[in-house]
């Protein structure tokens, strides 16, 4: 249908305009006329059918469909009704003029082939969305992957437009960016790193999702909300957000804690220093006291049994408590926090657990409590701890044991006074 003769012929027959206004009148006026068909177009898809389409997503009980309104796919997708109105029929409003249609067909195709690609860009925005609510998915990089598709559907668009706009094939255009292929590499530099430092984390599984991870070097220090091309994204415990590069989790150490969560145990590790000056032999009198201690009392009772027995058949001196094997202080004390921890209910029965002596220094004897606690949470995690601390800070002076520490103004003050 050829409106550009219809116009012409409202003009001249009609309105009765000479032949010079007609011709004159005809190109502004079918130009006018296509763009109010694709301002009609437009609110149609965009007031009516759009609404529509929302309005019925609502009545459903399926989330697909609220997941493709929430990626803003038919929100993209109307915008092409007025530009397909534009290329359809911009020969039949403008007529012989060539220049003029062919004009606004390459126009209106170069804005079809962006609005495509940002229909395709909602697109996989949906499919993210979804990709979260599968079990399987939910904890992988989905978005750094299709952030690459989504690098290559808008090169792809940028191509055709350019293609279109200046008349070539794409073919010819690709074939000119290998001249660029540097520059590119230089803009996509970053991306490129990202990319390959984001298959490499999936394939070799070092982060999800929800892991715990420690990166000092960018002050992160907690959950992985986000794991995107070029950035990983972290919430710190102080609600904070950390954002690191992707290759860089592949270039500097981190630490992940996922571990940890996935055995069932948290370890704890920490040492109580014993001033040396405090540890001896136990006396006759220290051995009736403890054996009061119903924890160590049949320790007690087999050590001893095993000692004078050692002794008796080395026919060892007992006048002093150098010759022999003796029971200590320390010794007997390190015995008890063994048994009082194994029967904890914090402590996890299947993990490694140790209490031991670490190399002496200028600060004592440290007795070190190497453990795991069934607990994870960190609060919980915490209160056990001080408990199990504060219990053994407590006990020390029943094994006549004192704890280093620094002398400080108060020690200085007592000594001057005394």
């Amino acid at each position: 249908m050829n409106l550009k003769g219809l116009i012409t012929d409202l003009l001249g027959d009609t309105l009765g305009l000479e032949s010079f206004w007609v011709e004159t009148l005809a190109l502004p006026l079918g130009v006018l006329a296509l763009f109010v068909a694709a301002w009609i177009a437009n609110f149609v898809a965009k007031r009516l059918m759009l609404r529509l389409i929302k309005s019925f997503a609502k009545r459903t009980r399926s989330t697909l469909d609220d997941d493709l309104i929430a990626s803003r796919v038919f929100d993209r997708l109307s915008h092409i009704a007025p530009a397909l109105v534009l290329y359809l029929f911009s020969t039949s409003f403008v007529g012989e003029w060539i220049l003029i249609s062919t004009l606004l067909a390459r126009i209106s195709f170069a804005y079809i082939a962006i609005v495509g690609a940002a229909v395709s860009d909602a697109m996989l925005n949906f499919l993210v969305a979804r990709a979260r609510k599968v079990p399987s998915l939910e904890d992988k990089p989905v978005k750094s992957w299709v952030q690459v598709i989504k690098i290559l559907v808008w090169l792809f668009a940028a191509i055709v437009v350019l293609a279109t706009l200046f008349d070539r094939s794409p073919m010819a255009l690709l074939g000119g960016l290998g001249a660029l292929t540097a520059v590119l590499m230089l803009v996509f530099k970053d991306s490129i790193l990202g990319l390959v430092a984001s298959i490499q984390i999936a394939t070799q599984d070092l982060v999800r999702l929800g892991d715990w991870i420690e990166v000092p070097k960018f002050g992160a220090d907690g959950d992985v909300i986000d794991i995107s091309l070029n950035t990983v994204r972290v919430q710190n415990w102080d609600k904070t957000i950390a954002t690191i590069p992707t290759y860089a989790l592949l270039s500097d150490s981190f630490k992940n804690w996922r571990g940890m969560s996935e055995s069932g145990g948290r370890r704890i590790k920490r040492s109580v220093r014993i001033d040396m000056n405090s540890i001896r032999f136990l006396s006759p009198e220290d051995f009736e006291k403890l054996m009061k201690v119903q924890a160590i009392s049949p320790y007690l009772q087999e050590k001893e049994g095993e000692l004078s027995k050692w002794n008796q058949e080395k026919g060892t001196d007992e006048s002093s408590p150098v010759n022999g094997r003796r029971l200590t202080n320390v010794g007997t004390f390190r015995a008890y926090l063994d048994c009082w921890l194994r029967n904890h209910p914090a402590t996890h029965g299947e993990m490694t657990f140790l209490v031991r002596h670490l190399a002496p220094d200028e600060f004592g004897l440290p007795i070190q409590v190497y453990m795991f606690s069934s607990e994870q949470r960190w609060a919980e995690y915490e209160a056990i701890l001080a408990d199990i601390f504060d219990h053994i800070l407590a006990v020390l002076p029943e094994f006549s044991l004192r704890v280093y520490q620094r002398p400080t103004g108060a020690d200085f003050r007592a000594i001057i006074e005394s």
